[in-house]
């Protein structure tokens, strides 16, 4: 993943194409001020166009990958940072981590300034114009993972097939003969969450099922969560025989949820998560859940830096598949909830 930079090309040229002098595009290669936006923006421009790479720390790239994440504590989270570790570490780089907070994007970007990283990988962070615009005159690589909107064309991403891992996980629970099917949705602020809510509604909405509104639960992904709005679904007066979680910490609050109603997972209740989470497999009974491919997403998402931090396109955007994972938490319902 060496940086390369066309020999025909080098700052003069780049200097007397954009009318300005040779110091002038130091200053935006390095980042630093005393160059005006309009001047900045046609340096920078013309820089990209060339597929010139930065000369850094004496004539080579830092070989650092920022990855940013908003939390660090989820299970999710866990699993992205080790597996990014795990992609870095294959390239012969080196992995930093840090946390974007609320309201500390402008303190974040003058930390990235002084990092001065090869490539940034946004995990599940939505970027900014002005996250953006800086990164590009520090001349930093960046790609965007499962983010949480819909994330700008101009941002390279490597994403998930949210929707089609919720439709598989359905038409399972609706195999199995269930009909009074509910699902715990993720916060509707994110991406994943809707993609996941639109993916069961389909599934629900091709088998002729009636799913009706208090059925439909959108709290967060953890397992305090989970485990009240199932207590909530579990408590109705005709309680799904079913529950499609968007989450595996929210699918386990499930469980916690019926075993405090003296109901047996999946006797009495059938419960889907989804990330496959190591603990998906440890818990009991093991948890039938959609597995993100976590290790090649994060394989993919080095990849696509290493072709930004040398010059070349991104390419079009890469959307990973997910994959139903069958375990012992789904069965058909008991003869006497139909």
């Amino acid at each position: 993943m060496a940086a390369t930079e066309s020999p025909r090309t080098t700052i003069a040229d780049i200097a007397q194409a954009a009318g300005v002098s040779s110091p002038t595009v130091s200053k935006v290669l390095n980042g630093r001020q005393g160059v005006s936006s309009v001047t900045r923006e046609r340096v920078t421009e013309l820089l990209r166009e060339h597929g010139y790479a930065p000369r850094r720390s004496g004539g080579r790239l830092t070989g650092v990958i920022e990855l940013v994440l908003s939390e660090l504590d989820s299970p999710w989270s866990a699993s992205l940072i080790q597996a990014m570790e795990a992609a870095v570490y294959a390239e012969g780089l080196a992995l930093v981590l840090s946390r974007l907070r609320p309201g500390k994007e402008e303190e974040w970007l003058d930390h990235v300034a002084s990092r001065n990283p090869d490539g940034v990988v946004f995990g599940v962070v939505e970027t900014t114009a002005e996250q953006r615009r800086r990164l590009r005159e520090l001349m930093v690589a960046f790609v965007a993972v499962d983010p949480e909107g819909n994330q700008k064309a101009e941002v390279p991403t490597v994403g998930l097939t949210h929707w089609r891992g919720a439709h598989a996980a359905t038409e399972h629970l609706i195999a199995l003969g269930h009909q009074r099917i509910a699902t715990i949705g993720g916060p509707l602020r994110l991406l994943c969450s809707r993609a996941r809510a639109d993916g069961f509604r389909a599934a629900a909405t091709a088998a002729g099922l009636d799913i009706p509104p208090e059925y439909v639960v959108h709290t967060e992904f953890g397992h305090a969560p989970g485990r009240d709005a199932a207590a909530e679904l579990l408590a109705l007066p005709v309680p799904p025989t079913a529950i499609f979680a968007a989450s595996d910490e929210q699918a386990l609050g499930v469980y916690e949820a019926a075993r405090r109603r003296g109901l047996r997972v999946p006797d009495d209740v059938s419960v889907v998560g989804f990330n496959d989470a190591p603990v998906a497999s440890w818990a009991s009974p093991p948890l039938t859940t959609v597995r993100e491919p976590i290790d090649d997403l994060a394989r993919q998402a080095v990849q696509l830096l290493g072709r930004l931090i040398a010059g070349q396109a991104a390419g079009p955007g890469v959307e990973l598949a997910t994959e139903l994972v069958v375990r012992e938490s789904t069965a058909a319902p008991s003869q006497g909830h139909h």
